[in-house]
């Protein structure tokens, strides 16, 4: 893909760790991103950030995200701009600098492209003071995971910014009214007060405070928020009965929010020590890995039940087309191969193959409309029987892609021969699987309906003559990897 082919360009205008994962973010959802930082530093950070991004944002799909963008660096603005539909400002949060960048911003724009202003605190009203068009568009920390942005400003605009960011995977929320520090900041806010305050008291450590949160509240609100946690926490009874409960409580000294601690010296090394006796034995970037990894786990496992921000990865997912040809053959799976599917050998370990034919046979299932719509109707395959053969390792960060034969396809049979080939070409494995179709109410074998049964039909007649090798082993059977591998697209 060539710089300015690309319909979708978006340019990133002071990177650090926010423009960093904006740059991230577009870029590996297929936008051309064109960056202009002056600092020395910037190339080295935002290509540690954008590294970190390549691990783990393919992590939380099941289908490979679009061919990555370009990416530039441009030593003028002007350079930075041109072309650019999207512009992201994430300059340090200082209000005249921010003033100045935006005005040099409006005079080097496309006229229809969207300005945002990564600030975590400042209103649009503040920004505009010369007579720009920006809009906030605050994001969060990693922002190529997760996914809230905070849109304040023009209706229009924000309208026009939300479309662009789901299809980038994000959720963008409008706020109806601009207020100082938006919505999650003035809520982080409070939190951070008072976390002051219990560090200052001795009440508690850096270390107690976050075991607090990520053992106990930071795990509900994860999922459920502030609201609806609070909701269940008043049992049948509901929000009524919670408020009736603890109403109460807010005229108690508990807080200390309008109050807060003096920042001087002596708070300032107090708080530092501690949290380097916490986290001081990790590098920034170990920690990252650690937080990103972490995060993956969390996202993957709402993402199941289609929960909070599980729900935006699975809608994003929807978009990502998984279709094409190799060797004769649909293609039913391309994903990268997360770092959770290694083992401590440093490859794929080999439950992962089994799961990759699983997503394989899913992406077959939705070729011959035996799909969610298809399972809701009361009717699907059940896998009786599977073989798996190793034939070459797979590691991290690898794409993996799926071609999906059908051996047999007739009446309640289903026999499926997936092979499984690493991104250079390579054929890792090949997974067999017998299914039975089965009515999901009488729990018992049937024929599949009509319209599925054709296009199976179909899709088995134009594979009778294709090659077989290595379908209809048994394990213990010699292994002639190097003459039954199929030559390859």
């Amino acid at each position: 893909m060539t710089t300015g082919a690309n319909a979708k360009v978006a340019a990133i205008v002071g990177g650090g760790v926010i423009g960093g994962g904006w740059a991230a973010r577009f870029l590996l959802n297929g936008w051309d991103v064109r960056i202009f930082d002056p600092a020395p530093e910037s190339r080295r950070q935002i290509g540690e950030v954008i590294a970190n991004a390549r691990r783990t944002l393919p992590a939380i799909y099941d289908r490979a995200l679009p061919e990555e963008g370009t990416l530039a660096f441009c030593e003028t603005l002007e350079d930075a701009l041109k072309q650019a539909c999207w512009i992201q400002e994430s300059v340090p949060e200082r209000l005249p600098l921010k003033q100045v960048v935006h005005a040099a911003i409006a005079t080097a724009a496309r006229p229809d492209a969207i300005v945002g202003s990564s600030t975590s605190g400042f209103k649009p009203s503040q920004l505009n003071d010369r007579g720009t068009k920006a809009i906030v568009a605050h994001p969060f920390n990693p922002v190529y995971l997760l996914p809230l942005v905070e849109l304040v400003g023009d209706k229009a605009a924000c309208e026009r910014a939300s479309r662009i960011l789901r299809s980038i995977g994000m959720y963008p929320l409008i706020v109806e009214k601009e207020i100082d520090a938006h919505i999650a900041d003035r809520l982080l806010e409070a939190v951070w007060r008072e976390s002051l305050w219990l560090v200052k008291d001795g009440v508690a450590t850096t270390r107690d405070i976050d075991e607090a949160v990520r053992m106990g509240l930071g795990l509900r609100f994860a999922q459920m928020g502030i609201f609806e946690t609070y909701r269940i926490a008043g049992g049948e009874a509901g929000m009524k009965h919670f408020l009736a409960q603890f109403g109460p409580a807010l005229k108690w000294p508990w807080t200390k929010l309008m109050d807060v601690p003096e920042y001087n010296d002596e708070l300032v090394e107090l708080i530092s020590a501690q949290s380097d006796t916490q986290s001081g034995a990790y590098s920034i970037r170990e920690l990252e890995r650690q937080r990103d990894d972490n995060l993956v786990g969390i996202l993957r496992a709402l993402r199941v039940n289609k929960a909070a921000a599980g729900n935006v990865i699975a809608a994003h997912e929807t978009s990502l087309v998984v279709d094409g040809e190799r060797d004769g053959l649909p293609v039913t799976l391309r994903r990268q191969v997360p770092p959770s599917w290694t083992d401590y050998n440093g490859h794929m370990n080999e439950t992962f193959y089994l799961e990759a034919g699983s997503k394989a046979t899913d992406g077959f299932m939705e070729l011959i409309g035996a799909d969610e719509s298809y399972i809701a109707r009361g009717l699907s395959y059940f896998t009786v029987e599977s073989h798996v053969r190793y034939l070459d390792e797979v590691h991290a960060g690898d794409m993996l892609t799926a071609t999906t034969q059908v051996l047999n396809g007739e009446g309640k049979k289903l026999h499926l021969y997936h092979r499984l080939f690493r991104g250079d070409g390579a054929l890792a494995a090949t997974v067999e699987t017998l299914l039975l179709h089965t009515d999901l109410t009488a729990r018992a074998s049937c024929l599949p309906a009509p319209e599925v049964a054709h296009r199976l039909a179909a899709y088995a007649a134009a594979h009778e003559k294709h090659e077989k090798s290595g379908a209809g082993r048994f394990v213990g059977e010699p292994n002639k990897r190097r003459e039954e591998a199929p030559t390859t697209a």
